[in-house]
């Protein structure tokens, strides 16, 4: 049961979104840029994608959660000191450049640029799609889900160079948000729930190949 009515979540959501604005068009065009760099990785642009990335977290957990979720959630305190956790750990990741995009590779890769593609440009197409108006989106960058969505493509794609402590908070919110598609009537954070398992999967996948290799060494 949730604290809050899906008129009270709606209501501030349009309340963000209209105070931040235009911010979400920024916002969007840095999700461009991180597929561009996604498409071609280097040091530098892994580095920037990381860095776009912490700095949406940080954002989400101190404006979002702690500014405005916290309005109708006494946990949006917590989820906010939690997202501003996450963000520091990506900071120091970009920092040493310990992820490195283009290490993935077969179903890990496809899946990782899925969800990045997902969360920058089908997720607002679907909101739209189905009647949302604009200020009502959760927009890219600047609300959770779309930014565990793109975080968890972008872990993916970084392969073995991410390490599984960067995978606890994204992980824990997409099953916390995504019970937004059931609770909050939002189909297009359905994926949150389904990302987990397909980790899940991946995770099985991975052990099988090193036991596979070490089996052949």
């Amino acid at each position: 049961m949730l604290p809050f009515t899906h008129q009270q979540f709606t209501f501030v959501f349009a309340l963000y979104n209209g105070v931040v604005w235009p911010l979400q068009w920024v916002a969007q065009a840095a999700g461009i840029a991180m597929l561009a760099m996604a498409l071609w990785p280097s040091p530098g642009r892994d580095r920037a994608n990381v860095l776009l990335l912490a700095a949406m977290w940080l954002w989400t957990g101190l404006v979002y959660h702690v500014g405005f979720f916290s309005l109708i959630n006494p946990a949006a305190t917590t989820f906010g000191v939690v997202f501003v956790l996450q963000g520091l750990l990506l900071l120091e990741a970009a920092w040493r450049g310990r992820l490195a995009l283009g290490r993935a590779a077969g179903l890990r890769r496809a899946l990782g640029g899925s969800l990045l593609v997902y969360a920058v440009v089908l997720y607002p197409a679907l909101g739209l799609w189905l009647g949302e108006r604009v200020l009502d989106l959760p927009a890219f960058g600047l609300t959770p889900c779309p930014v565990t969505l793109a975080t968890l493509g972008v872990l993916l794609l970084a392969g073995g160079s991410a390490r599984a402590w960067l995978y606890v908070v994204p992980v824990a919110w997409a099953l916390i948000g995504g019970s937004a598609a059931v609770l909050l009537d939002t189909p297009q954070d359905w994926p949150l729930l389904l990302a987990p398992l397909l980790l899940v999967v991946v995770a099985i996948l991975d052990r099988r190949e090193r036991q596979a290799a070490a089996t052949a060494a």
